[in-house]
């Protein structure tokens, strides 16, 4: 739906499309983690998001680019977040696709509870950085 009402526009344009998915993990922090609530200001979230697509824009040409993020009740294995970027070149949008997840983590006000199979309760305090530790 969206490629034909939005993208269609572009056509002949668009030479790279970035997409990425999040899922939920059940591990962090070294536990086992049961399930995550995931909540939001709303109204704030929406606008931060665009912020962060139109940062992305400003340091790489791109054509289009795209943001759902889920919030309410989350399973292990189920997606949290699609990060969508259209580009001429792939250069930009790989790049502008990274630079949007990595800033929605740092800067979108999103409060996640996990709930650890030991039946605990916690909310994370700080994300991962996106990168293992090796």
């Amino acid at each position: 739906m969206y490629q034909h009402h939005v993208l269609s526009a572009l056509a002949g344009k668009i030479g790279a499309t970035s997409v990425f998915i999040g899922t939920m993990r059940d591990f962090n922090e070294g536990d086992q983690v049961k399930g995550m609530t995931l909540e939001h200001y709303p109204g704030m979230t929406e606008k931060q998001l665009a912020k962060i697509i139109c940062e992305a824009q400003g340091q790489w040409s791109l054509l289009d680019a795209l943001v759902v993020h889920r919030v309410g009740a989350i399973l292990p294995d189920e997606p949290i977040v699609l990060v969508a970027v259209w580009a001429a070149h792939r250069g930009d949008a790989f790049d502008a696709s990274r630079y949007v997840m990595e800033a929605l983590k740092s800067k979108a006000p999103f409060w996640k509870k996990e709930l650890l199979h030991s039946k605990e309760e916690r909310w994370v305090l700080k994300n991962t950085d996106g990168y293992t530790k090796t």
